[in-house]
């Protein structure tokens, strides 16, 4: 079979973590915390179940290997996700187990970001399109690394 052109496809694949965290800005007072982050702003932290979905994409050349018939490897993709999410999030407090939150408010904007940052270092260059985080049903955060805001 001859392939008439190149057959492109995008791979999605999610991972589930549990973390907690407390919503904190050190540049900020107490009161201006718990007027700007309230209950989330509480001492003792709470809790998510999160969800990451991570979308694979290379721009140019995302073609189905007309050998193995995938984009990419599950496997490697697994494995990658375990190192990149799993080991350093699930099961942690994020605020005080992982040292990026240490300066960093853990925002799920901000656990996309750390997501985002560590996949690049395991993915081959300009294969990761978004990560896409659910902290609960209702709030979802699409981040597709460093995008400049036109106008």
């Amino acid at each position: 079979m001859s392939p008439r052109s190149a057959r492109l496809a995008r791979l999605s694949r999610s991972v589930t973590f549990s973390a907690c965290h407390r919503l904190h800005s050190k540049s900020l007072s107490d009161e201006e915390n718990m007027k700007l982050f309230g209950k989330c702003n509480n001492p003792n932290g709470h809790g998510h179940n999160y969800k990451a979905r991570l979308l694979i994409s290379l721009l140019v050349s995302l073609q189905i290997d007309p050998v193995s018939g995938m984009v990419m490897n599950l496997t490697d993709l697994k494995e990658y996700m375990q190192e990149a999410i799993m080991e350093p999030l699930d099961h942690k407090n994020l605020d005080r187990d992982v040292p990026y939150f240490h300066e960093v408010v853990s925002t799920t904007e901000n656990v996309a970001v750390f997501i985002w940052e560590n996949l690049q270092r395991l993915l081959p260059p300009g294969l990761l399109y978004k990560v896409k985080v659910h902290e609960t049903d209702q709030n979802v955060v699409v981040y597709k690394g460093e995008e400049t805001k036109a106008g």
